[in-house]
């Protein structure tokens, strides 16, 4: 029987991952001033013996009015680099996995309360709360308190906040880099008609609306080491008339091919509360596979549902992505890629610790791990 696809090794940039599983950033809200702690350790090290291919940190904010709430993760000093690098640091003593951080501003979606606490935005000069940052002073909702609207120098510094990130990443051994320009997030913003209402050089063209987004990438990828991957995570529609599409995404995903990204990482939603999503397994896969036709040369990760294991390997097998990304997925079943690997007849690697646990009828599906 041939090895399942989904269990072939695959190149990205400069690194080869052993399978086609990744893990995407999943927010903990669990960080105090963006740093990192035991919650983190446990969270990631968990994962991290997922048997994936490798595990990507959540959102972690550039600046700390970046943070979507007061309970992010964040990169932007000498502290929260610490932190991550302690957090990191113990999650490697056990696990080789490839350990990814996504950077990110949250732009008009800062400034929110915890999901557990209901997830409101709270106005500057509320406990917790600021003023938040966007392309235009256009609000999320209508009596929301809008955002200010970027000035030169502003974007500038959060672009080179971006920079700064992906150096601290890479000083703490960060193996990949994903740019979050999706999910209603300020590099969304910029891209999305809906959002983004400037009449400058950074609005109304799609050539004009791609501009910053690009800057930010070029920025992060002249930032980290060039044998290390920089990728970009991408609405590919905002799911409303006249935001942003699968064309429009097509676009910017050759712009980003051409300089240089290594991979892109398809989902979509998040910058209008107008929109209608189709939700069921899969869901976002004909989006990644319109992404993938376009740009062939480039890796392609699909999200959205993807539970089913023969459904994961289906995605692969047939090229509509060349790799899967597992979030809640895999905080339901943090071994989703043990038993995936038993179910195709695959192998993974597990920590020596967890061998005992192979099924006898899975045999020799287990590699040692380190």
């Amino acid at each position: 029987m041939s090895k399942p696809q989904l269990f072939t090794p695959i190149k990205v940039g400069g690194s080869v991952l052993a399978n086609r599983i990744v893990i995407a950033p999943m927010c903990q809200y669990s960080a105090l001033d963006g740093q990192m702690n035991d919650w983190h350790v446990m969270h990631l090290g968990s994962l991290a013996m997922s048997g994936a291919a490798m595990l990507t940190v959540e959102a972690t904010a550039v600046a700390p009015e970046g943070r979507i709430t007061y309970g992010d993760v964040g990169l932007w000093d000498d502290g929260t680099e610490a932190a991550m690098a302690r957090t990191l640091d113990s999650v490697r003593r056990w696990s080789d996995m490839p350990i990814a951080v996504q950077l990110a501003h949250a732009g008009r979606k800062a400034s929110s309360d915890l999901p557990w606490h209901g997830g409101a935005q709270i106005p500057p000069g509320q406990p917790n709360g600021w003023q938040t940052l966007g392309p235009s002073a256009v609000p999320i909702t209508e009596g929301d308190h809008p955002p200010t609207a970027l000035d030169r120098g502003e974007m500038d510094r959060i672009r080179d906040a971006f920079a700064a990130s992906a150096r601290r990443a890479a000083r703490i051994g960060v193996a990949a880099i994903q740019i979050h320009a999706a999910h209603g997030y300020l590099l969304h913003t910029f891209l999305s008609p809906l959002s983004n209402r400037r009449n400058d050089d950074y609005g109304g063209s799609l050539e004009n609306r791609m501009r910053f987004p690009l800057e930010v990438f070029d920025a992060v990828r002249g930032a980290f080491p060039a044998d290390r991957p920089v990728t970009v995570r991408v609405s590919a529609t905002d799911w409303v008339e006249g935001g942003w599409d699968v064309g429009q995404t097509i676009d910017f995903a050759k712009a980003l091919g051409e300089r240089g990204c290594d991979a892109i990482n398809v989902s979509s939603g998040g910058v209008d509360p107008r929109q209608s999503i189709p939700m069921g397994p899969g869901y976002q896969v004909p989006l990644a596979r319109a992404v993938k036709q376009a740009v062939p040369s480039m890796p392609v990760v699909a999200v959205g549902l993807i539970t089913d294991f023969e459904h994961a390997e289906a995605i692969v097998a047939t090229g509509d992505a060349d790799m899967i990304g597992l979030a809640r997925t895999v905080l339901y079943n943090p071994r989703w890629p043990w038993h995936a690997a038993a179910h195709l007849g695959a192998q993974v690697r597990v920590p020596n610790q967890y061998l005992r646990s192979q099924p006898r009828q899975h045999a020799m599906l287990f590699e040692n791990g380190g």
